[in-house]
C-alpha cells in the first residue's frame, strides 16, 4: 500500500510490528553537532543517494529523544544515510532509538563502517582530552591501542603548514602527520621547506628526509654526570636518570610514599617530560610531552638534554 505523506505527522514516528524499525520523518532529526563525522566526499554521498533512491535505506540510522526540541530526534549514528536520504528526495527514513548512545559509541561505529578522518579523530580526542580523559582511557574506551590515541592528536592545534599539507590531500596519514609534527619540532625550517616542494608524503619519504637531518650524536658518555648531560640514545635514559639520583641511587619519593618517577629534559629551550609509557616507532628515538602542555611528540634522543628526576 503506498504510503500517504500528506497525512504523515512528521514529529511521531511510525511502527510496525515489534523489533521492526521507527519510520521518522527526515526534516524532524537533527545531526548531532558534536559528532566526530565530519568529512563527507561528495561523489561518495551522490553515489549514495543513487542506491537509497533505487532501493531504499537498506540499514536504519540510530536516534535519541532531542535533549531540547520535544518532538524532535538527534541522530547517534547514520549521519551519511540520513544526507544521503534528503538528496534522494526521501521524506522518511528508517530508524531505530538508542537513548544510551555517546560520543564513544559514534566513534566506534564509524570506525566500523568507515574508518574517520585524522582530523576527525583529532576534534574528538581534544574534546575528551578537554573533559578530563586521559589518552589510556580514550584507547581503552574505544578498543584502541595508545598509539593510535597518540597519532591522532597530530592535527590538534596543528600549524597552518601542517593542516595545509592535509586539507591539500599531501598528508592523509595520522602517523605520517604525527612523525611530520615531530620532526618539525626538531628541524622547523628545514622540514616547511621540504612540505612545500612535496607533492605526496608517504612514510618512506618522511623516513627518508628523517635520516638526512638527524645526525648521530658523538659526544662520549661523561665518567662524571653533571646537572645536566646529553642523552645519546634510548637506552642511555635510565642509566643517567639513576646517576642524577645521587650517589646512592635511591630514586625520589613523594610525599605518599610512592616512586612513580619522571624525566624532564630540555629539547630546544622547551621543557618536556620523556613519556617511559610509550613505544617509540624507531631505536634511538622517544617520545616527550611538554610540561607546559601540547600533544605528545616523537623525536631522536639525541635531540634532549637529560635535566631531572622528579616524582609524581
Amino acid at each position: 500500500m503506498a504510503l500517504d505523506f500528506d497525512a504523515l505527522a512528521l514529529d511521531q514516528p511510525m511502527a510496525a510490528a515489534s523489533g521492526t524499525p521507527l519510520l521518522l520523518a527526515i526534516e524532524a532529526i537533527e545531526e548531532d553537532p558534536a559528532q566526530p563525522r565530519r568529512e563527507f566526499d561528495p561523489e561518495a554521498l551522490q553515489q549514495l543517494a543513487d542506491t537509497i533512491a533505487a532501493r531504499g535505506v537498506r540499514q536504519p540510522v540510530s536516534v535519541r529523544t532531542h535533549p531540547e526540541q520535544p518532538g524532535r530526534w538527534m541522530l547517534n549514528f547514520g549521519a551519511r544515510r540520513l544526507r544521503a536520504s534528503k538528496l534522494a528526495g526521501q521524506m522518511v527514513i528508517p530508524a531505530f532509538v538508542d537513548a544510551a548512545a555517546d560520543s564513544y559509541d559514534q566513534v566506534i561505529e564509524n570506525e566500523q563502517r568507515e574508518g574517520l578522518k585524522p582530523l576527525e579523530l583529532a576534534l574528538f580526542v581534544q574534546r575528551r582530552l578537554e573533559a578530563g580523559d586521559s589518552q589510556a582511557d580514550i584507547a581503552r574506551r574505544l578498543g584502541k591501542s595508545r598509539t593510535f590515541v597518540m597519532y591522532a592528536t597530530a592535527l590538534i592545534d596543528a600549524p597552518d603548514w601542517l593542516i595545509n599539507a592535509y586539507r591539500e590531500g599531501r598528508c592523509r596519514g595520522a602517523r605520517e602527520l604525527h612523525e611530520l609534527r615531530g620532526l618539525h619540532a626538531e628541524h622547523p625550517q628545514p622540514v616547511e621547506d621540504w612540505i612545500q616542494a612535496t607533492e605526496a608524503i608517504s612514510r618512506d619519504r618522511i623516513a627518508a628526509l628523517r635520516a638526512n637531518l638527524v645526525k648521530p650524536a658523538t659526544a662520549p658518555l661523561s665518567t662524571s654526570t653533571p646537572a645536566t648531560v646529553a642523552i645519546d640514545s634510548t637506552a642511555e635514559i635510565s642509566t643517567r636518570a639513576s646517576r642524577l639520583n645521587g650517589a646512592t641511587g635511591t630514586p625520589p619519593r613523594s610525599s605518599s610514599g610512592t616512586s612513580r618517577l619522571a624525566l624532564q629534559a630540555d629539547l630546544d629551550g622547551q621543557v618536556v617530560e620523556v613519556a617511559l609509557d610509550e613505544m617509540p616507532a624507531r631505536d634511538g628515538d622517544v617520545h616527550v610531552r611538554p610540561v607546559s602542555g601540547g600533544v605528545v611528540l616523537h623525536v631522536a634522543a639525541a635531540r634532549l638534554t637529560l635535566l631531572r628526576v622528579v616524582a609524581r
